[in-house]
């Protein structure tokens, strides 16, 4: 197949793949499902997180240091996973990623140590941002090829796999279901539909002569998104994994309510989502995730000092808003300008972030064991704010967008 021309800055990149309407769409189609099932395992099971913590007998403290190895296993995924990308393309990664993420999702609900569920969840979480990067590299290769926003779209899709996740963790405690065997039946879904869904993606999104390490503290602008991304991801996995245990231990709401917690925030995440692409457009990416960041850090911040569980459920879905543009954002802005292969790029700015997302509630877990919960979770509508400053900046400091070296 010749080479695809490349891209002027004011051009979008036509991805020979994805060179017709309907190859679009079912690349596009096939890529927000496997954005779907990514979160659905994810959101599973945080309801059981509370459960988890009685069976094997944690702390606040402990339970925190068992979280932590997720972000272990997740950064040293990335140091190698935009290579991998690179060399191979965001496709063939899709399918192992997919595939490893459904086998070793079982390996959590398994646990029955503090040092187990560390070790399970550093597995996990190394799949889980391997196939992170390698969809949201895929994601930017159907992106330029529409040459127009669609990335919050995809992330919209994340936001309702984890909704959808959330409640079939829900299910599972109500009616008894233990976290292996609901980890194993989604984990096998999700390794048996790799396949199937990477027919239709795009298969040319990969450098032929860049396959070297992209970290963030390399590049000022990457730095930035880096350090945004951080801030945001930690905010939304200290959601994930203790508004559950916020709900149910510090304002003494029932185990169904308790699970509402992340539902909430998914769910407000999700519209944020549906509509990023719109007012992305419209208002553009700095701004549009400024001021959802502000108002997500006040709606939360009252929440946390009024103290009740309707107040908590009302922040933590204005919270989930507040939030819900910015990975697409970040991803993005990586990917148009950072002028490396978007998987290096995005492997670069996400290796901040998914620090954040699986530092955070291990950070919260510390800080809850030697204050209180409610205290620990204080820091969450600070690094929202965070958030809005750095997005402000944005706009400021965004280099001029270069060439694509994709073919």
């Amino acid at each position: 197949m010749p080479d695809a021309p490349k891209a002027s800055p004011d051009t979008p990149q036509r991805t020979p793949g994805a060179a017709t309407p309907g190859r679009r769409v079912q690349a596009r189609t096939a890529t927000s499902i496997v954005f779907a099932l990514h979160a659905v395992v994810f959101g599973s099971w945080t309801p059981h997180i509370p459960l988890v913590k009685d069976r094997i007998g944690l702390n606040d403290g402990t339970l925190g240091l068992a979280l932590l190895g997720g972000p272990i296993g997740s950064v040293l995924a990335m140091l190698a996973i935009g290579t991998f990308i690179a060399r191979a393309g965001s496709r063939r990664s899709m399918i192992v990623t997919m595939i490893g993420y459904g086998a070793v999702a079982p390996l959590v609900g398994l646990a029955d140590s503090w040092l187990g569920l560390f070790l399970a969840l550093g597995l996990l979480g190394a799949m889980q941002s391997g196939l992170d990067i390698s969809m949201n590299a895929q994601a930017v290769a159907i992106e330029k090829a529409y040459g127009r926003p669609v990335m919050s779209s995809f992330h919209a899709w994340w936001s309702f796999g984890a909704f959808a996740g959330t409640g079939l963790g829900i299910l599972g405690v109500s009616i008894g279901l233990g976290l292996a065997t609901q980890l194993a039946l989604i984990g096998a879904a999700v390794a048996i539909a790799a396949p199937l869904l990477a027919r239709p993606l795009i298969r040319d999104d990969r450098a032929a002569d860049d396959h070297r390490i992209v970290l963030p503290w390399g590049n000022r602008w990457l730095l930035l998104l880096g350090a945004i991304m951080f801030a945001a991801l930690l905010c939304e996995g200290a959601a994930g994994d203790w508004a559950a245990v916020y709900l149910r231990d510090a304002l003494d709401a029932p185990a169904a309510v308790a699970g509402l917690g992340y539902a909430a925030f998914a769910l407000a995440m999700l519209f944020g989502r549906a509509m990023g692409d719109r007012w992305v457009a419209a208002y553009g990416g700095g701004p549009v995730v400024a001021v959802l960041a502000a108002a997500g850090a006040l709606a939360l911040a009252a929440a946390l000092l009024i103290g009740h569980p309707v107040a908590a459920l009302a922040g933590l879905a204005v919270y989930g808003l507040g939030i819900a543009c910015v990975v697409p954002v970040c991803f993005s802005a990586a990917a148009a300008s950072s002028g490396s292969h978007a998987g290096h790029s995005i492997a670069a700015v996400a290796t901040a972030g998914w620090a954040g997302f699986l530092v955070g509630p291990p950070a919260i877990g510390t800080l809850a064991h030697v204050t209180s919960l409610p205290l620990a979770l204080g820091l969450l509508p600070i690094l929202c704010a965070a958030v809005m400053v750095g997005a402000l900046r944005m706009r400021r400091h965004a280099p001029a967008p270069e060439p694509s070296t994709a073919v």
